[in-house]
């Protein structure tokens, strides 16, 4: 065994949706720790049994998890339960990894599983006297940990990669049947993966939570730049295109309009369920209507991605980074390390005390946003074909714009002007 604080156990868990590579963390984290002496056991379903008190799971050894790496899914599956909703809650999960003689516990997830590692381990030593240390993986298809830039946490390049293929054939298939296409992706509070999708495959255009810089939406204001970047294609000839909204847009959106949309669900972290909403459906209404008033006829089809990339094996990349990750998260464990985010920083392994991923604001789990200030922004918002200033100076094209509608060039300017900066925004 490697010096530091002896294990005897260590519980891996999985918490939160799922992401190609869970099952490369869970992996390389069983043979790592068998290898130095270690027991492994894995836990059920995330903290949903933990929270009744229960230690539900499987031991683990290395021919258990030989090939798993190559696999979607998780072998542990994984659950949304939330154990910091009581002290009840917390002192059942404290003691059910006691009584199981789990000393250590490796958390797979994203920030709703980081931070409830942190209350688990830190209501154990405070209220019962017990020393359980963990350390968290950083797992989510949404990148929006606060990891440092360019480090992308796992399942992120599996999806961005899947889902690049699908629109690009639905960018095919726009063009080849002359129709739109409203498509929208995952990321609960962050744009990262819609824009990574929209920049590699060439979609029209992607909108993301971030463009607002932390202003409410309004719906309305979406809808005008699905209806603008339309118009805009219809006027340089093109009767089709591809529109990527990212569903965190939904976190963001004004109360009023929020209360206007059917089936608004809040899952045990407070988090609307955004997948219990049909985004795009209610994207897809909006804008035939205001097509429709503006005597323009189109096909639309609206389309959720999202559900289809999680469980996905994943690509290379998520295979080589999870068992690193895995490996990395143990030996932490083994040096006595505890409450820490395990990350690769410039190929050397980086942990992140969790205390520094708080927001002090909130005590929890700070979320990483899209930098629309960055190069890698401004580089794909000028591959998309939206309303903008450069319109706005062009008079001639103005009026083509104009004339695919029931607007004069006045009436259009004074309609859509605020999305090409001539106008303040009316909301």
């Amino acid at each position: 065994m490697k010096s530091g604080t002896a294990v005897e156990r260590v519980g891996i868990l999985v918490g939160g949706g799922p992401a190609p590579g869970i099952n490369g963390v869970i992996h390389s984290a069983t043979i790592e720790a068998v290898n130095n002496g270690l027991e492994v056991y894995g836990i059920y379903d995330g903290f949903k049994h933990l929270m009744e008190g229960k230690l539900e799971g499987m031991p683990l050894a290395i021919d258990d998890v030989s090939r798993i790496h190559f696999d979607g899914g998780s072998i542990l599956r994984t659950s949304r339960a939330n154990p910091t909703r009581s002290p009840e809650t917390l002192r059942h999960c404290a003691n059910a990894l006691s009584e199981g003689g789990i000393s250590c516990l490796v958390g797979i997830g994203g920030d709703d599983t980081a931070y409830s590692l942190y209350r688990v381990v830190r209501y154990a030593q405070e209220k019962l006297g017990l020393t359980i240390r963990s350390v968290h993986v950083p797992k989510t298809i949404d990148n929006d940990l606060p990891l440092p830039e360019g480090t992308p946490t796992f399942g992120f390049e599996t999806a961005r990669e899947l889902g690049t293929r699908t629109v690009m054939n639905l960018m095919e298939d726009a063009r080849t049947s002359q129709c739109w296409f409203i498509v929208v992706t995952m990321g609960r509070k962050a744009g990262h993966l819609a824009l990574g999708i929209g920049k590699s495959s060439g979609a029209t255009l992607t909108i993301i939570p971030e463009e607002w810089r932390g202003a409410e939406i309004r719906l309305q204001e979406v809808v005008d730049i699905l209806v603008g970047s339309i118009l805009r294609r219809i006027a340089e000839g093109r009767n089709h295109g591809v529109a990527l909204v990212a569903e965190g847009i939904l976190e963001y959106l004004s109360h009023d309009d929020l209360q206007t949309l059917d089936r608004v669900e809040r899952d045990e972290h407070g988090h609307v369920r955004l997948a219990e909403i049909n985004f795009a459906d209610v994207l897809k209404r909006a804008v035939l209507r205001d097509l429709a008033g503006l005597d323009v006829q189109l096909r639309l089809i609206d389309k959720e991605l999202g559900y289809e990339l999680r469980c996905a094996a994943p690509i290379a990349y998520d295979i080589d980074y999870t068992r690193s990750l895995g490996e990395a998260a143990i030996d932490f464990l083994l040096a006595g390390g505890s409450n820490a985010t395990i990350t690769l920083q410039h190929n050397q392994v980086v942990p992140i005390a969790s205390v520094k991923m708080m927001d002090p604001a909130t005590g929890r789990t700070e979320v990483r946003l899209v930098n629309v200030d960055s190069f890698t922004y401004r580089s794909a918002h000028k591959f998309m074909i939206r309303l903008g200033p450069q319109q706005a100076q062009d008079t001639a094209f103005l009026e083509r714009l104009a004339l695919q509608t029931n607007f004069t060039p006045d009436e259009f300017r004074a309609r859509y002007g605020y999305l090409m900066g001539i106008a303040p925004r009316p909301f």
